[in-house]
């Protein structure tokens, strides 16, 4: 015990020793010492305000360590420190005026003021108007964020008074949009607001209506009379129409205390209830309350007697309701500024509307680029040879996985995919002339027999792919290159993956009208196209040209399922995700046309796109709403966009 009274006596007197600090900071702090010592959220703003508005250099480090928890006050005399716990477990406090260390002290002779969140919060605030000018542009940008997150009208004129001296262009004009964004919520002067909201036409930022929105937010009032002049008035309101029924009318009229509460069948039958008295309700017999008219008249009688609230018929609420005049009144009470403020709205959602247009649009042609590659080696299989081919999707699976196999043996992403291009093709290749020869050439001129064998085949080439890679979905990860998206605006974005592909789909269409116009398998292709007896008179061999064109669809397919891997999980039903949306881009573009092609699958893609724009909730109804509206066209145009004469089309 002894001991530990010299201890106990040691710190006190070490604590005694400590000289007695004077300076600005000390006294901002002394003066408000009781309120910060409480360290009350709703009490605390003063001492705050005072020290943030001192000029003061230290002003900036003192909130630093008060928010930091770093404060301490001795208890002798009430001084403030900052303290640093030592590993003796004694705190080492320094002078916050001139930052030089006046000695230790042990804890039980200081209290740590330890500020909660909301006080931090405050500190953090009054912290913004010293790091708009810090000299680390990284400290500057983290104020911005800061400001954008809670804004205030406390930060306006320090963000104001930081712009001039700003030297980071970048920085700058965020100040600048930010300073105007302030303005129009937090400005006195009515005309700087108006002038801030104008600049903003047009502006597409989500800021600008995050701004905008809360000046035009309305209440919905009832008067007795006309409307007080002083108002400033969204729009009147006619009672039963869409915009106000006559229930809600009411209803307004009652939470305004003009009007007694309506009188609801269950509050009627509950008023019967709970005042029966000698066989009858308001003087009423209870025999005769089975009729409406009967029971309003004890409950007349009720409410006379005060044994219930007076209440009003249905028709009593309609005469209420006409007596009345209803309006929505914005809550900003200027209304040159909620003029300015919905008319810069205005022409705010049009570019956006129009925008969206736009993003609408570059979705639905990257989602036809994706058809157009799925479809392209279908359509010059299906319109040279006529053979409808089901495993067309399992040639599209077969490439994505080729893809996932050269990665795991080139870990280079870049170098994996350009690798892997041409081995889909050779691999999709092989195996679609493998399949000509094996099945198909034996069922020429007979379509259900084919179209049978071929999903046949689909099958057994699903179960393999599940066999080989299980059914779990395989990556395949394009190039960091390919990450992200291209950004227009904060309206219109497009990933690179998607640039990408669209990309692909241009350089296939330029490679299959160079072999169709340019090659002599393309001239082959279209004299056994156009008539295969006369082509084989001529020396065509039309089963090498069968041989080599399936072979060639089949590894477009390859190629095109690598583009899809990138976009797409890779798993066994891949192929069956895009074959019935190829074969409807084949039938509407024209089967056997490359520009065909192409325009049937940008119909399809831009389709698909509208009508999930319209029901975004339900991609299924999209599908079938879209096979609805193929199946019409095609009882229009049978041969699609562009026919062909021919075999392919059927001559």
């Amino acid at each position: 015990m002894r001991p530990f009274l010299t201890l106990f006596g040691a710190a006190i007197l070490l604590a005694l020793s400590l000289p007695v600090q004077a300076g600005p900071v000390q006294d901002i702090l002394q003066e408000h010492g009781a309120i910060i010592e409480k360290s009350s959220r709703k009490t605390i703003e003063p001492a705050i305000d005072a020290l943030a508005n001192s000029g003061l250099p230290q002003a900036q480090q003192v909130l630093e360590d008060w928010q930091a928890k770093d404060m301490w006050l001795r208890k002798e005399d009430g001084l403030f420190f900052k303290g640093e716990v030592l590993p003796s477990k004694a705190i080492r406090l320094s002078d916050f005026d001139t930052g030089e260390v006046v000695g230790e002290a042990d804890k039980t002779a200081l209290k740590q003021l330890k500020p909660n969140s909301g006080i931090r919060a405050l500190i953090a605030t009054a912290l913004v108007q010293f790091q708009l000018s810090d000299p680390d542009p990284a400290r500057r940008a983290e104020a911005l964020i800061a400001i954008t997150r809670a804004p205030d009208a406390s930060t306006l004129a320090p963000l104001r008074g930081s712009i001039e001296g700003e030297v980071d262009p970048g920085l700058k004009a965020r100040k600048l949009r930010l300073e105007r964004l302030l303005t129009i919520s937090f400005d006195p002067d009515e005309a700087a607001r108006i002038g801030a909201i104008e600049s903003f036409a047009g502006d597409l930022g989500v800021d600008v209506r995050a701004a905008l929105n809360p000046i035009l937010t309305t209440k919905r009032r009832v008067f007795a009379g006309d409307p007080p002049g002083d108002l400033n008035i969204a729009r009147m309101l006619k009672p039963g129409s869409d915009a106000l029924p006559e229930a809600e009318a009411y209803d307004l009229i009652v939470a305004a205390k003009l009007g007694p509460p309506r009188l609801t069948p269950d509050d009627l039958r509950a008023a019967m209830l709970a005042n029966i008295e000698n066989g009858a309700v308001g003087g009423v017999p209870v025999a005769e309350l089975s009729t409406d008219a009967a029971r309003i008249r004890a409950y007349a009688a009720l409410a006379n007697a005060g044994a219930v609230p007076a209440a009003v018929t249905d028709a009593q609420a309609a005469e209420a309701v006409k007596a009345h005049r209803f309006a929505d009144i914005y809550d900003e009470p200027s209304k040159p500024v909620t003029d300015a403020a919905s008319a810069t709205l205005s022409a705010v959602e049009t570019k956006v509307a129009l925008n969206q247009a736009l993003d609408l649009g570059l979705d639905a042609l990257s989602l036809a680029s994706i058809y157009f590659l799925a479809a392209i080696g279908l359509a010059i299989t299906f319109g040279v040879m006529g053979v409808i081919n089901m495993a067309h999707g399992e040639f599209i699976m077969m490439g994505a996985y080729t893809g996932y196999v050269v990665q795991q043996l080139i870990p280079n992403y870049t170098l994996s995919i350009i690798v892997a291009i041409p081995m889909a093709f050779a691999v999709t290749f092989g195996a679609g002339v493998a399949m000509e020869r094996l099945v198909i050439r034996w069922l020429y001129s007979r379509p259900l027999e084919t179209l049978l064998a071929t999903f046949g085949i689909s099958i057994a080439l699903q179960q393999i792919a599940k066999n080989i890679f299980g059914t779990q979905a395989r990556p395949l990860t394009s190039p960091g290159w390919l990450d992200g998206a291209w950004v227009l605006n904060d309206v219109v974005s497009i990933s690179y993956i998607r640039i990408a592909i669209f990309v692909l789909a241009l350089i296939f269409l330029g490679f299959f009208l160079f072999l169709m116009k340019k090659t002599r398998l393309g001239l082959e292709t279209r004299a056994v196209t156009q008539n295969p007896r006369m082509a084989a008179s001529m020396g065509i061999n039309p089963d090498r040209v069968n041989m080599l064109t399936f072979g060639l669809g089949s590894g477009i397919a390859g190629i095109a399922g690598v583009a899809i891997g990138l976009y797409a999980k890779v798993t066994s039903e891949l192929g069956a995700d895009y074959i019935v949306q190829s074969f409807m881009t084949v039938v509407v573009g024209g089967v056997g046309n490359i520009w065909g092609t192409l325009l049937g699958a940008t119909m399809i893609g831009s389709l698909q796109k509208g009508i999930e724009w319209l029901n975004p909730s339900n991609t299924l109804a999209a599908q079938t709403y879209m096979i609805i509206f193929i199946i019409i066209f095609i009882q229009f145009r049978p041969r699609g966009i562009i026919a062909l004469k021919g075999r392919a089309a059927g001559d």
